[in-house]
């Protein structure tokens, strides 16, 4: 698994679509790498919630993790599941803490990134955690966990069935968290939706564009469109991201989607079903809450539930033709990251 970065505290944690993607049955978590080198300075400041990328304030009224930070992230071969409630809340914590750190190197980011989303999916399977999970994160990011198990489960509930077949796609590198926020900045601005519902519609269609392919429903693009709806949206080309940034929003404002009474048709509109609108309105709410997470979600990875568990997709998958997931398991038994199917 090139290594996987993902127990980052190894030694002290544990001590203690309708319109447009028509799609329901698309089981990828859309979601992104990795490697260590330097060590880390120990000390950091906890920043006020801003642009990603862009220079926070220290915030003197922030709440202390409570658990000092790596100073780089240990290597492993495999995720670590969390064996207690505390040791994932603990966990959760600093991937959360590190993921908003503007200062940490690209590979810590990565690591946390992943570290964080794999938490979450361990916890949304594990419902009696919950209670000593949320009390045990700190309050900064009690609402974030609850925001995070309704996406999960609201997207679940989307999967009427599981392919014993991963898709013939490829994984790709995603455009820069600048560029990206450039891009959903533009169509609030031009079109009044709101950018944190096109970020989380971008991380949940294609995981911020890094799946290049078709969907069993013929959509393509970061923001997956069929033929028809391209034809009456888009502009440019599909599969960049920009023009199709613009064209989902183009699309949700035509919907209602540019008014807060709105939102929640257009969105039934782009895909028909509940818990999709769920979960987008769930991962839209991270990010109005501190739009630094969304340097941890553009590195989350994609990972594809199967009839055998989730399956990890890397940068660099490349599939002309869909391969039995029995097959990527006994080729690759290290991007097998659980039998879970809930």
């Amino acid at each position: 698994m090139n290594r996987l970065l993902a127990a980052l505290v190894a030694g002290v944690l544990l001590a203690g679509s309708a319109g447009c993607s028509e799609d329901p049955d698309d089981p990828s978590d859309t979601t992104s790498q990795h490697d260590r080198k330097s060590e880390r300075a120990s000390e950091r400041k906890t920043e006020k919630p801003g642009e990603p990328g862009e220079p926070g304030e220290q915030d003197s009224t922030a709440e202390p993790s409570g658990e000092p930070l790596p100073s780089a992230p240990p290597v492993t071969a495999e995720f670590v599941p969390a064996t207690s409630a505390r040791e994932l809340a603990a966990r959760l914590t600093t991937a959360e803490d590190l993921v908003r750190d503007r200062s940490a190197d690209e590979d810590v980011l990565q690591a946390a990134a992943f570290e964080a989303q794999l938490l979450y999916r361990q916890l949304a399977r594990t419902p009696a955690w919950e209670q000593v999970v949320r009390s045990g994160v700190p309050e900064r990011y009690r609402v974030d966990v609850d925001a995070h198990l309704t996406a999960r489960r609201s997207l679940r509930s989307v999967l009427s069935t599981l392919s014993d077949e991963l898709p013939a796609w490829r994984i790709i590198d995603p455009a820069s968290t600048a560029d990206l926020l450039r891009f959903y900045r533009e169509g609030e601005r031009t079109y009044g939706v709101s950018w944190e519902v096109l970020a989380a519609i971008n991380l949940v269609e294609t995981g911020f564009g890094k799946i290049r392919g078709l969907s069993t429903a013929g959509a393509q693009g970061p923001m997956q469109f069929i033929p028809s709806t391209w034809a009456a949206y888009g502009e440019g080309d599909i599969n960049d991201p920009h023009d199709s940034i613009l064209a989902a929003a183009r699309y949700l404002a035509a919907n209602g989607g540019d008014t807060a009474a709105g939102i929640e048709s257009a969105l039934y509109r782009y895909n028909n079903h509940p818990g999709y609108v769920a979960g987008i309105l769930a991962y839209a709410s991270v990010l109005q809450r501190d739009p630094r997470a969304l340097q941890g979600l553009v590195r989350w990875q994609i990972v594809y539930l199967s009839t055998i568990g989730d399956l990890w997709l890397p940068v660099g998958y490349f599939e002309t033709s869909p391969v039995p997931v029995r097959q990527y398991v006994r080729e690759h038994p290290e991007r097998h990251l659980g039998t879970a199917t809930d």
